[in-house]
């Protein structure tokens, strides 16, 4: 039987990869920081508690017998960031813990590295949809480190004679997501005015299972060695229609207002908020031809379908 590593066994998108890697017959192994988190995993996983990743060295005992690891631990985007300078901080986490997790690898039997990345790796927003060829151009502290993880993965799992997957996906969604999404998606429940009628971008979202899928299939399937992918649901939504389609699933009639993308734009400079005013009327698109074709991979999951997904999970908890 395989045995899988998986970091952030816990997390979002953890906990659901564990529970169809159990059920396609892995063997999982999921690092957690305390060892309370283990009542958060999946019935089935072997819990490996590490602390800090950006400080754990010890992987001997994860990784002994590990087949595949799917690395999916970072120090994520922060909205409100109060730190002048936070790449250090990025750094610890996203770069140097995927060093020291590599590292680990080295004289094991590990076949198989696959990184979750993002596609804050390649850029913030575009006029037409990032393939993998496209320059990458990180422009925030995230991206910047994203970038880097990437590389040094390359790098190291030449070196070890590891096969690499890269994976960048764009904004995850699905029951227990955190974040803008499930601010936005309170803010509709509540009936507050969004001023989002002028906005006409084109934003590419992933369902969490749907990114499940192509993880379980990266790990197997002989075409996704050696390669970087991009991710994304079937269709590509202005925040305006994204903003609909959650009151549609909320059964709420969408409080959306006009207001000029210029407008919101200053107002953002005014109150410091641009990089999350940018993030709501910029667009930012992916292609998924490569994957599609190499892997066979194709979201399952439409957007309405997701979207109504994660409201009853919304609902639920």
């Amino acid at each position: 039987m395989k045995r899988v590593l998986v970091t952030g066994a816990n997390g979002f998108v953890g906990r659901q990869l564990c529970e169809r890697l159990l059920t396609d017959g892995w063997q999982v192994r999921g690092t957690i920081r305390r060892a309370e988190s283990a009542a958060e995993l999946a019935v089935g996983v072997q819990p490996v508690v590490i602390g800090d990743i950006a400080t754990f060295e010890n992987w001997g005992a994860a990784l002994d017998s590990v087949d595949s690891v799917v690395h999916l631990v970072a120090r994520t985007h922060v909205m409100n960031e109060t730190v002048e300078d936070p790449l250090p901080l990025y750094r610890q986490v996203n770069v140097a813990g995927t060093q020291r997790l590599l590292d680990g690898c080295e004289g094991t039997q590990v076949k198989r590295f696959v990184f979750v990345s993002s596609i804050k790796a390649v850029g913030e927003a575009n006029s037409e949809p990032y393939t993998e060829l496209s320059d990458c151009l990180p422009e925030d502290a995230y991206g910047v480190s994203k970038r880097e993880a990437e590389q040094l993965v390359l790098e190291t799992t030449s070196r070890l004679g590891i096969e690499p997957v890269v994976l960048r996906p764009p904004l995850i969604y699905g029951p227990g997501v955190l974040g803008n999404f499930s601010r936005i998606l309170r803010a509709i429940d509540r009936g507050m005015p969004l001023p989002l009628g002028c906005v006409k971008n084109r934003r590419s979202l992933l369902y969490v299972g749907n990114f499940v899928d192509a993880i379980a299939i990266c790990l197997k399937h002989s075409g996704a060695a050696y390669q970087t992918f991009h991710l994304a649901d079937g269709e590509a939504v202005s925040t305006n229609e994204l903003a609909r389609h959650m009151a549609f699933a909320l059964a709420r009639k969408p409080r959306v207002f006009p207001v000029p993308v210029p407008l919101l734009r200053t107002l953002g400079w005014l109150t410091k908020k641009e990089a999350p005013i940018s993030r709501l009327v910029d667009s930012l698109t992916v292609s998924t031809s490569k994957i599609e074709r190499m892997t066979g991979w194709k979201p399952s999951v439409s957007l309405r379908d997701g979207l109504e997904d994660t409201v009853n999970s919304y609902r639920a908890a």
